[in-house]
């Protein structure tokens, strides 16, 4: 608002008390000394000059008019602090309308009290009055906010806004009361929250229902806070109270009543959460959901896999969710775009199936699962399932809808068919098989992959061939071979492998091995077996009654297959088994090698001690040899008589060891030194050579043969000392 007027500008605004005319505004100017009063004259900026006076000096009357003309009452624009924004965040919309009108409403009175004369009671009254009168220029929103004013409420405003206090002003009568309501604050709180779980539990309850649950549950009165007990409430409140109720709490109602919808409207979700994913085949995501659409067959299952950088896909129609299911979509992919990094999907049981943990393993691919009961892990497949489902199912025949509400509708036509007698598929339409519905899958897949996708800012297949990552490919013999389903693992037998009570014959496998089999869909006969352990390929198994082989001729190709095998294996072995029984004895070699690491030690002879019982004393006396009865004199001539007649020949002694080693050393050295051997000696010296005591007496004492034409005869001399030691 202008604060500032020439004398001209005076007499032409017509303001009472004040001349119609520049030169009478000059001379009241003189007359009432305004040019003495520095602080509200100056000099007018501009050409022609002049003086400016402000509006201050005019008299009340002139004054309140101007004011009335010129000044508008605005919300002003505040500045606050950081606790004080901190504390403002908290009010509600309502409390900050409040606040913001009496902060406008007493910014203008400090505005219009500015250079007035007058008292602050005056200026307060002339101020609330013109306010009242509506003579103010005052926004629509601010007449709402504050219709009527007060001079007590004025200078209370005032005092608030000069001691810092501005929020004080905020005033929400609805909030006061906000949370204070019988059925707010009876039995603690509990009533309130009984009646958040009914309306969770069932939505359709009506107030007649939960004012009866309540008096069942609380009885007929309600203990407030204080102690003091109320009826319950009427049924009108109560229903005003629900409708608040579910406003305010409308988010956890809705999770608790309906969690899907809560997830996928309300639950905070992420944007651009793969957006570091930029090369095809880094990550895909797989999941599974039944058509909205009728075959002649049933309901068919509609298996997708994206790929989160390109967003291309593939879709695989099967009759029912199973693990097989999951590998044929896998290879359908593979094919079209090469081995991927990383699998996600969820929980499913065809998903972390062992068949298909085995065929990630075996293509080196890294499955990562979801948290159950969250789809929005794995949201781009999701979408695209649904963008299929409302973009291709809907124009499908045999349409059967895309929820609850549709699906009713389609029933109550198909009953409505049956009581006029039409078939059931004629009413729908139902005329796909499953092959014609995967043709029309796949045809629309290739349709989708040429669109413009909003986050790639071009399509799919033009993401793809913009790539330069070199694609992983995998052989499709192979590929074949590892989709197919696996048996278990099994033990080799004698009679071979069994598989659901048919026997298999490999003949590269030995009983005992372990092996995993893999059954081959084309030829119930037959089976692939890898190694259990280091999963090589270890042969072909056949079942001779599954495979129309006679079983005689096939056991038979088995023996002599084994049998070859096993000649081969072991040539070089049975070549060892003749060298070792033509040579020395094993024990001889055993000796020998005991000989050679026998260590160069003598034990010393230990203190002994006597050790006697009463049991060894006796057996001492028992050992002692008796003496004999002299013999009778006929005794004695006889045995004179019988050695005179030489007709009684003395017995042989037996040699010990330890003899005939003596021997043949006492023979070996007149041999040596040149003195006469009789021919049995020799005879027996050659034989006793050549046997093992011999031998073994030989190397205990290091014993060197003289006669031994390979050995030096020089080393007799150790062996005549060793035999007389």
């Amino acid at each position: 608002m202008r604060e500032w007027c020439t004398a001209r500008e005076l007499a032409t605004a017509a303001l009472p008390g004040l001349p119609d005319t520049e030169r009478g505004v000059q001379l009241l100017a003189q007359r009432e000394g305004w040019a003495d009063s520095l602080a509200y004259v100056r000099r007018r900026s501009g050409r022609g000059g002049g003086l400016e006076y402000n509006i201050s000096l005019l008299p009340p009357a002139a004054r309140i008019e101007f004011e009335r003309r010129h000044r508008a009452i605005a919300a002003p624009e505040p500045e606050p602090s950081a606790p004080a924004a901190a504390a403002a965040a908290l009010l509600s919309d309502r409390a900050k309308l409040a606040r913001d009108a009496r902060l406008a409403i007493v910014a203008a009175f400090e505005a219009y009290s500015r250079g007035q004369r007058l008292g602050a009671a005056s200026r307060a009254k002339i101020f609330v009055d013109a306010y009242n009168a509506g003579t103010l220029i005052i926004d629509a929103w601010l007449r709402d906010a504050v219709p009527q004013l007060s001079q007590r409420s004025l200078a209370r405003w005032c005092a608030a806004r000069r001691s810092g206090r501005a929020d004080c002003l905020a005033i929400d009568r609805a909030a006061a009361r906000k949370g204070k309501g019988v059925l707010d604050v009876a039995c603690n709180g509990r009533v309130r929250t009984y009646l958040l779980a009914l309306l969770a539990h069932n939505p359709h309850l009506s107030a007649h229902h939960l004012r009866t649950l309540i008096r069942s549950e609380f009885g007929d009165e309600l203990v407030l806070a204080d102690g003091q007990a109320v009826d319950v409430p009427p049924i009108r409140t109560i229903q005003h109270y629900v409708a608040k109720l579910k406003d305010e709490e409308r988010v956890a109602l809705t999770k608790l009543s309906n969690p899907d919808r809560y997830r996928s409207t309300m639950a905070p979700s992420g944007i651009g959460t793969y957006r570091w994913i930029s090369e095809p085949n880094t990550l895909w995501q797989i999941d599974a959901s039944p058509v909205d659409a009728l075959c002649v067959d049933g309901r068919h299952t509609i298996y997708a896999c994206i790929d989160i950088a390109t967003r291309r896909t593939v879709l695989y129609v099967s009759r029912t969710p199973r693990a097989s299911a999951v590998a044929l979509l896998i290879r359908k992919a593979i094919l079209a775009w090469g081995v991927p990094d990383t699998i996600k999907t969820d929980n499913g049981s065809d998903f972390v199936a062992e068949d298909t943990k085995r065929l990630f393993a075996s293509l080196g691919i890294e499955m990562q699962l979801s948290d159950a009961y969250s789809p929005q892990q794995k949201g781009h497949v999701e979408r695209v399932i649904r963008t299929f489902q409302h973009d291709c199912a809907t124009l499908l025949p045999g349409f059967v809808g895309h929820n609850v509400a549709d699906r009713k509708r389609i029933e109550d036509r198909k009953g409505f068919a049956q009581r006029l007698g039409e078939d059931t598929a004629e009413a729908f339409g139902v005329t796909l098989t499953g092959a014609q519905l995967q043709d029309y899958v796949d045809r629309w897949a290739e349709t989708y992959e040429q669109r413009q996708h909003s986050a790639l800012g071009m399509s799919p297949m033009l993401a793809a061939a913009s790539s330069k990552r070199p694609i992983r490919s995998v052989d499709p013999r192979a590929l074949d071979l590892l989709l197919m389903p696996v048996a278990g693992v099994r033990t080799v037998t004698k009679y071979g492998i069994r598989v659901d009570g048919y026997h298999y014959v490999i003949n590269t496998a030995d009983p005992g091995d372990r092996v995993v089999v893999r059954m081959d869909p084309a030829d119930a006969g037959r089976v692939i077996a890898f190694d259990a352990d280091s999963g090589t390929y270890v042969g072909d198994g056949v079942c001779p009654e599954l495979a129309g082989i006679d079983p005689a001729k096939l056991l038979q190709a088995k023996r002599e297959f084994t049998a070859a095998r096993i000649a081969d294996a072991t040539r070089e072995a049975r070549r060892e088994i003749k060298k070792l029984t033509r040579g020395p004895a094993l024990i001889d070699r055993v000796l020998d090698v005991a000989a050679r690491d026998k260590a160069n030690v003598i034990a010393l002879p230990k203190r002994s001690e006597q050790h006697e019982t009463p049991a060894i004393a006796a057996a001492l006396d028992a050992m002692v040899p008796k003496a004999a009865p002299a013999p009778s004199t006929d005794v004695l001539d006889m045995q004179a008589r019988l050695l005179a007649e030489e007709t009684v020949v003395q017995l042989r002694t037996e040699e010990t060891p330890q003899q005939r080693w003596k021997r043949a050393l006492d023979v070996i050295g007149r041999l040596t030194s040149g003195d006469a051997v009789t021919p049995e000696e020799a005879m027996w010296l050659g034989g006793y050579r050549a046997g093992p005591e011999f031998k073994g007496f030989a190397l205990t004492y290091d014993f060197v043969d003289p006669l031994d034409a390979k050995k030096p005869a020089a080393s007799w001399t150790d062996a005549a000392g060793m035999q007389s030691t």
